[in-house]
């Protein structure tokens, strides 16, 4: 039978730790990704329109949805970045690759954000200018 190794025990201090850690990486990603302020100033926007036009429960949640994957995605990008710069720190053409692939990620997930937003203001915009 497997023992679980003491210090892979449960633990409420090394939950506590874990969130710490977690805090300070996002410390590091708002500090240092110039690109996660134009999303949360975008964000910031949807917020409004959100508000403004009174959207559904559902319409909240994927507009929560997108925007969570969009700064995951870009949080993502930016740990194989350091990453990259770290393990590769002379250009080498496989380490372009990889970080080019991640902020294609990024670019997928924001424009899904966008077509989702598109999808849910969009009627909004038509009925409050009376022109749907």
């Amino acid at each position: 039978m497997y023992k679980i190794p003491e210090q892979k025990r449960f633990s409420i201090v090394a939950r506590l730790k874990s969130f710490a850690h977690a805090g300070r990486g996002l410390y590091v990603f708002l500090k240092s990704t110039h690109n996660a302020w134009v999303h949360l100033c975008v964000l910031i926007g949807v917020l409004c329109l959100g508000i403004f036009f009174d959207i559904t429960r559902f319409e909240w949640a994927l507009v929560i949805l997108a925007s969570g994957m969009v700064l995951a995605a870009e949080a993502f990008n930016t740990a194989i970045e350091i990453d990259i710069d770290l393990t590769s720190p002379n250009y080498h053409p496989y380490a372009k690759d990889t970080k080019d692939v991640a902020a294609a990620a990024v670019l997928v997930t924001a424009l899904t954000a966008f077509m989702i937003g598109i999808l849910i203001f969009y009627p909004y915009t038509c009925m409050y200018f009376g022109v749907c």
